[in-house]
């Protein structure tokens, strides 16, 4: 094994990425996979009466290795994928779910952890927490079945573990494949940076000219300024069928047998320990609880939303027939008549922001909102990372290093698309301890040229701003246990920390800060940041309709028996909601990777509506004071979640913050939908 896979030795204890080639990973796995199934098979033979030391806390470190090595490999994967981890990730998917399925089946562990939990009253809070977690999660892995029912859950396990890796290399693969070539003279209407991130894109892939792809920060600004109608038609139609079979890569590409497959596997995986349906078992351990309270939650906002959308779209389908348009309002029309609304409505053209809005003015407001609450100081650190546009920083507190933070920002077509957040090294106090080492992933277009300014749009700012936000749950975790660490919550819990820190941004003592233009250093003008502020809110209808017709569309395909035609169960959902046509749903299910690349997000779309209703309101704790910033309160926000990662339920976290339960008026009223 390459000993840099499990004993990093760069600075801050980073990964020697340029020490790491692909060759390493196979070994690496075998012998580190075979060490944590050595260590298992110790906890679960020792001849010892079962404790919480040589049965829990053994169990926290058992795969230790095993763990460092696939957060380097999943973590290039992601950033920089090729055939050869495409390969690997494929032959390791199979044999982690049989070695996860052998570890919580174990009947021997199962026993070991049901003793420990009876006699779990002596145990500090922590320690009784993540016994009450392992016996939770042993029995939801099917351990308490018969053998039958292991061996079927054992399978199932497996099969979902190939079906989801396909689902992920069949979307990036349509997102690799498309480029649409934008001749010079079908550029009218499109601004100037955007035309020189499409050459910037079109130089990427050894083209000349300028290029639309389907990463979002390039094609979502190319349909909301592109007067061709045809050219908008055919990037929004490519957009839209990423794994559908009709994408880029064909039918080589076609994931909905797999969400087929996928949907009744998990039924199946329910009914064998005994729920009705995957959505029932999926919401047990969250915040939720129950399939009903998510609609009933969904439901309150969704008669809001759809209203105003459909306001909006009468106002929008007269523009378009003022344009001499004939027929309805498509879906690849909404957004460049909305942003024309909107420029209209709020005199307010996002072009002039731009030069306001650099990748750097927007992560000193980052770092500065961070060191204001809570007292982080940054330093630029250099280490070997994976692409030379990588960046990374120490962050401290006094003379305490808090976590190392690498940021990459960039698209790249090796790159999956979206944003997100995630950690090399959770946080814990076995032995030594450790720091978290954190990582956040974006897609932002790169500059036109080395040494360039790279721009944001405003959604580009909220991005980063969230992904901090994720950030800053691991960097103030403060538990004894990786297992409870940092993000380590119920699944509708763990958005509150991302979309709560994108209230900051849109604060005028933090643009005013920060919001520079790259040239000649002036601030954001005060106007046109109110009427920036304003017209963000102006497509809350649209956002709004076309996020919730993907969480209620994932909630019916895990209630019930699992449909045999998802796409005809899809349509039944939006036709039961009288969806406005022009507004498709934010993620349709062949590429919805939240809900069919994992199990993270089934059933659990709706948690970014569940921790918005939480958002508005701890937002609210910090206005009530009349200081943004209130030391007293992001004290209190620190001590009663951002540190305590999963060691208490997520509920009680919340009621030692705020001392009450949110409603969804501070929600509807934020989203301008009151």
């Amino acid at each position: 094994m390459n000993p840099q896979l499990t004993r990093w030795t760069g600075p801050e204890g980073l990964p020697r990425f340029d020490l790491i080639h692909d060759t390493d990973f196979a070994p690496a796995f075998d012998q580190a996979l075979a060490a944590a199934e050595a260590a298992n098979e110790a906890i679960a033979a020792n001849p010892d009466a079962p404790d919480f030391d040589n049965t829990i806390a053994a169990m926290e470190t058992a795969d230790e290795d095993l763990n460092r090595v696939l957060s380097v490999f999943y973590t290039l994967a992601g950033v920089d994928s090729n055939d050869v981890r495409q390969a690997l990730q494929r032959d390791f998917a199979p044999r982690l779910a049989e070695y996860g399925s052998r570890i919580s089946m174990d009947p021997r562990l199962y026993a070991r952890v049901r003793a420990v939990a009876a006699a779990a009253d002596g145990l500090s809070p922590e320690d009784r927490r993540i016994t009450e977690l392992a016996l939770r999660d042993l029995t939801r892995a099917g351990a308490g079945l018969d053998e039958a029912g292991r061996g079927r859950m054992a399978q199932i396990r497996a099969r979902l573990a190939v079906l989801t890796t396909e689902f992920t290399q069949n979307v990036l693969t349509d997102e690799r494949d498309f480029v649409l070539s934008v001749a010079d003279d079908a550029l009218a209407g499109l601004p100037d940076w955007l035309v020189r991130a499409m050459r910037a894109a079109a130089r990427e892939r050894g083209m000349t000219g300028q290029v639309v792809t389907l990463n979002r920060s390039l094609i979502v600004p190319f349909l909301e300024h592109a007067q061709d109608r045809a050219l908008r038609e055919t990037a929004f139609r490519a957009w839209t069928a990423r794994g559908s079979g009709s994408g880029a890569g064909g039918a080589a590409t076609d994931n909905l047998p797999l969400v087929s497959e996928i949907l009744a596997l998990r039924h199946e995986r329910a009914q064998l320990l005994g729920y009705a349906d995957f959505a029932s078992y999926k919401l047990e351990t969250q915040m939720a609880a129950t399939p009903d309270r998510v609609r009933d939650l969904l439901s309150q906002v969704w008669t809001a939303a759809r209203a105003r959308a459909l306001s909006d779209q009468q106002v929008l389908a007269q523009m378009l027939h003022e344009d001499g348009v004939n027929g309805p309002l498509e879906a690849w029309d909404w957004r460049l008549y909305a942003e024309r609304h909107r420029a209209r409505a709020h005199d307010f053209d996002a072009d002039d922001v731009a030069p306001y809005l650099t990748l750097d003015a927007m992560l000193g407001a980052v770092f500065d909102v961070a060191h204001r609450l809570f007292g982080l100081e940054f330093q630029p650190l250099e280490a070997p990372l994976w692409a030379p546009d990588v960046r990374a920083w120490r962050i401290t507190r006094g003379d305490q290093l808090m976590a190392v933070f690498v940021g990459d920002y960039f698209a790249r077509p090796s790159k999956r698309s979206g944003a997100w957040c995630s950690a090399l090294q959770m946080q814990h106090k076995i032995g030594d301890g450790q720091r978290p080492i954190v990582v956040n992933v974006c897609n932002f277009t790169p500059p036109d040229q080395p040494g360039a300014p790279a721009f944001l749009s405003w959604d580009d700012a909220r991005t980063l701003f969230h992904e901090f936000g994720h950030a800053t749950h691991h960097i103030l975790s403060d538990v004894t246990w990786p297992s409870i660490s940092g993000t380590s919550v119920a699944q509708d819990f763990v958005e509150l920390p991302s979309q709560l820190y994108e209230h900051w941004l849109e604060q005028p003592a933090v643009l005013d800060a920060h919001a520079r233009h790259h040239e000649t250093g002036d601030v954001l003008p005060a106007d046109l940041r109110d009427r920036m502020l304003a017209a963000g809110r102006a497509g809350a209808g649209f956002s709004t309709v076309e996020y919730l017709e993907s969480a209620l569309v994932d909630l019916a395909f895990h209630e019930g028996a699992p449909a045999s035609d998802p796409m005809a169960r899809q349509a039944e959902v939006l036709t039961g909601l009288e969806a406005p046509d022009a507004i498709p749903m934010r993620h349709a299910t062949p590429h919805f990777a939240h809900v069919f690349a994992g199990d993270s997000y089934a059933a659990g779309y709706y948690s970014y509506m569940w921790s918005e209703v939480m958002d508005a309101d701890a937002f609210a704790a910090f206005a009530e004071t009349g200081d943004i910033f209130d030391h007293a309160t992001a004290r209190r926000l620190e001590e009663t979640i951002l540190s305590r990662g999963g060691s208490a339920p997520a509920d009680q976290l919340w009621m030692a913050f705020r001392g009450r339960m949110p409603g969804v008026d501070a929600l509807l009223k934020g989203r301008g939908l009151d």
